[in-house]
């Protein structure tokens, strides 16, 4: 996960304040999800994923899920 969250957010050229600001989180939390101390909640999640510009899952995954994936769980 922190390493598709560092790469995304130098990619568009934001810093840890940057994205902390937009979550409404301060700059160590934002910090702690990219190294992975903790894991943030769904809604979170979802605000730094907009942030962040991407709208795919493998920014919080090390892998891809697929449909197959998903039916047989």
């Amino acid at each position: 996960m922190r390493l598709n969250m560092i790469k995304r957010r130098k990619e568009l050229g934001l810093t840890q304040n940057d994205v902390a600001k937009q979550i409404n989180r301060s700059r160590n939390t934002y910090a702690s999800y990219e190294i992975g101390t903790i894991t943030p909640s769904l809604d979170v999640a979802i605000m730094i994923k907009r942030t962040l510009k991407t709208y795919k899952d493998d920014i919080f995954l090390n892998f891809k899920v697929t449909k197959n994936d998903i039916n047989s769980a």
